[in-house]
């Protein structure tokens, strides 16, 4: 069998807080070439975010003419706004050789398997639900009580579906994470 020339599909995903970021930045340092997708959305940026670098901010008429024409590999309706992945430059990437790396949610990863089956999963693990709760308030994003109440239940509920991947990372040392990240990345690039 033949090595194929397109490049792979990587989905990283993890509750929020867990680290995902990080640990794929600190692997992606010993990795190239490669292409990071960057979502679309309809919520507005943070401070300190930019349009095209952190999201691609949009309208919620543009997304949703995006969707009739089916320009997104996968997207979600998350607390009124819209989050997707524009096909076109994943599609562009692997057929030129490039791997792709997606950092979606749970939801968003079953839709990318049911269109592209061959792409690899992993799941980033936080070592302990209390461990997460701690990073989540140590970021000091002013989130409330209950705004960390209600990530960490939707954290619960995304730990659940960890065993559909096809790796798991726990998350308790970065660089220890990233250099498992790597080695995997590595792997799944040699098949």
């Amino acid at each position: 069998m033949t090595k194929s020339n397109n490049g792979k599909i990587f989905i990283i995903s993890g509750p929020s807080g867990v680290g995902k970021s990080t640990v794929l930045s600190k692997a992606l340092e010993e990795i190239g070439p490669y292409y990071f997708s960057i979502s679309m959305t309809t919520r507005e940026p943070r401070e300190g975010e930019r349009d095209g670098r952190e999201y691609i901010f949009t309208d919620k008429e543009t997304f949703e003419r995006e969707i009739e024409r089916e320009g997104f590999l996968e997207y979600v309706e998350y607390v009124g706004k819209y989050y997707g992945t524009p096909i076109k430059p994943i599609i562009d990437n692997i057929e030129n050789g490039v791997d792709v790396f997606l950092d979606i949610e749970v939801v968003g990863r079953g839709n990318v398997v049911k269109k592209f089956p061959e792409a690899v999963s992993v799941f980033i693990m936080p070592p302990s639900l209390e461990e997460l709760e701690r990073r989540l308030r140590d970021r000091k994003s002013g989130e409330s009580d209950d705004a960390i109440s209600k990530r960490l239940a939707r954290a619960e509920k995304e730990i659940e579906h960890a065993g559909e991947y096809d790796y798991i990372i726990v998350n308790d040392d970065v660089c220890r994470a990233a250099k498992e990240l790597e080695e995997i990345i590595t792997k799944e690039k040699s098949k």
